[in-house]
């Protein structure tokens, strides 16, 4: 089981108090750093690995929506604003400087917890897809990426699951992007058997990664027909 670095910031003690143990409680999932203000939150994130903030809005020192608007100079983690109803302005100026989600204050425990739920799975996805485009076994296609090394693919940042034999399919043709295989080649290179009557199978297989990678399966982008010849991963 995964634990996450919580970074509690609020002025009010009782708040910090409450969320410190509600959070803490929670099958020992979170690990619960504490901060009054937006200069303590910055000293804190300067020393440890925080997952997720909690942020209020009115804060002496550093205010909510400043410290939101430093930590959003060199760092991606999710802010969920906490904020009263009345500040409806300052929720909105701190979506505007990078906060992810807010929430009103007084809330409820359980919708808090499936905002910070919601947000972590969110950043850990797309962390997982940082570090895919950055390794070495990777092919990149515009907003498609392909890794080698842990079977996965993404478009624009979000995961998509292929089966082993569309893995195959798309690898190949994303390794050699630009160029058109005929259905023959494809079962030949992807099943490594020998092509007999097997037009459909390919053609299903196509089907089903473009139904998974295209916006638009029936005007596709990436994985493109040519009509008498084959298939291809076009780069343009």
């Amino acid at each position: 089981m995964t634990n996450y670095n919580i970074l509690v910031v609020d002025d009010d003690n009782e708040i910090r108090n409450a969320l410190n143990i509600y959070l803490s409680n929670q099958n020992n999932r979170f690990n619960v750093f504490l901060a009054e203000n937006g200069v303590q939150a910055l000293e804190i994130l300067d020393s440890t690995e925080v997952h997720l903030i909690l942020m209020d809005v009115m804060m002496p020192e550093m205010d909510g929506i400043e410290a939101t608007l430093k930590i959003r100079e060199t760092k991606d983690i999710p802010i969920i604003i906490l904020s009263a109803k009345s500040e409806d302005k300052d929720v909105i100026s701190g979506l505007n400087v990078g906060a992810d989600d807010y929430i009103t204050k007084p809330f409820n425990l359980l919708e808090l917890m499936a905002r910070i739920e919601s947000n972590l799975r969110r950043y850990v996805k797309y962390d997982n897809y940082e570090k895919v485009k950055e390794s070495d076994n990777v092919i990149t296609i515009r907003g498609l990426v392909l890794s080698k090394r842990t079977s996965e693919v993404f478009v624009d940042g979000k995961e998509v699951h292929l089966t082993p034999i569309e893995f195959k399919i798309l690898q190949l043709l994303m390794e050699n992007k630009n160029i058109t295989f005929s259905i023959e080649e494809i079962y030949e290179k992807v099943w490594n058997e020998p092509f007999y009557n097997s037009e459909n199978t390919v053609a299903v297989h196509i089907r089903r990664i473009r139904e998974k990678i295209e916006v638009n399966p029936k005007e596709p982008i990436y994985l493109k027909v040519v009509w008498g010849v084959g298939y291809k991963v076009d780069e343009k």
